[in-house]
């Protein structure tokens, strides 16, 4: 669901960038109070993992394919829907400044697409689904897979209202088929949640919030970041994703093209010329490798104020 540059108007990429940067202030300055330098490795990881795993498409019905946008799995994992933004922000930006994944006059509608509505859907709904469930522990996996799903459609949603205030496509038209696209996605994004959740509450509780939770190693999380980036990715599938699909159907596709930001991005579509899928490989590790470093930066200068 990452907009390219051409596809949103100046207003809307200048009224989208105010609201996201407004935001984001925010969310740091609400982390701060109860996050910091103990999360670190969490917030890291999970940054780090988001970004491997949005490296892979997988199909869906249509020649079209989705990957995970994993606002709600962040926010479940950190534990605040405000660190949760922060995360996804950091993945927004470094795909759209080293990889050319998403326009550089796109990213404020970017960022509050999936940083912003797709968290707090995801993290609301699920706070919701826990309580109808009775609160139990055990359900949240389920919980947080429904509200995944969801949250991939009113991103969708937010997308096709900002396509349509933009005057790239008519409102009624664009907001039915971005919607449908998108919930099929919406089925692959709960089933990975609700599955990494599983994992996490089984066999690496560590990394889930809890006072009484040390962090019990490296090892597994950093191997299984780079079997996702450095290995996964190389069978991701090939389809045009479902704003990509959409922008084809209706005829928009041409307006990407027409427009271009000239903005040095070493390792566009996430690969490395002439080395093949080796440089898709070790793109996907350099990306993952930088994801983790500045999310880690951010977690350690959120340093709670009465730390």
């Amino acid at each position: 669901m990452h907009i390219p540059d051409g596809f949103v108007s100046v207003p809307v990429a200048a009224a989208t960038g105010l609201a996201s940067v407004a935001a984001l202030l925010i969310a740091f300055r609400r982390s701060q109070e109860a996050f910091g330098i103990r999360r670190a490795p969490v917030l890291g990881l999970t940054t780090a993992f988001i970004f491997a795993a949005q490296m892979v498409n997988f199909p869906v019905a249509g020649g079209t394919s989705g990957h995970l946008l994993g606002g709600t799995l962040a926010a479940i994992v950190l534990g605040s829907p405000w660190a949760g933004m922060l995360c996804i922000a950091t993945v927004l930006i470094i795909q759209a400044v080293l990889f050319a994944d998403g326009g550089i006059t796109a990213l404020g509608a970017n960022i509050l697409n999936m940083a912003v509505v797709g968290v707090w859907v995801g993290w609301v709904l699920t706070q919701t689904l826990q309580r109808l469930f009775g609160g139990a522990r055990g359900r949240l996996p389920l919980a947080a897979g429904i509200a995944a799903g969801v949250s991939v459609v009113v991103a969708s949603v937010a997308c096709a209202l900002e396509l349509a205030l933009s005057g790239t496509a008519p409102v009624n038209i664009v907001l039915a088929t971005m919607a449908g696209v998108h919930l099929l996605i919406g089925i692959g994004e709960g089933l990975i949640t609700g599955g990494v959740l599983t994992y996490l509450a089984t066999a690496r509780p560590d990394l889930l919030p809890g006072e009484q939770q040390q962090f019990r190693g490296w090892l597994v999380p950093v191997v299984s970041i780079i079997l996702v980036a450095g290995v996964l990715s190389l069978f991701a599938s090939a389809w045009p994703d479902g704003l990509e699909r959409v922008a084809e159907n209706l005829g928009f596709i041409k307006l990407a093209e027409e427009v271009r930001v000239i903005v040095p991005t070493p390792l566009a579509d996430y690969g490395i010329q002439g080395l093949g899928e080796i440089g898709t490989s070790i793109a996907g590790l350099i990306g993952a490798t930088v994801c983790f470093a500045v999310a880690f930066g951010i977690a350690k200068v959120m340093k709670p104020k009465n730390a």
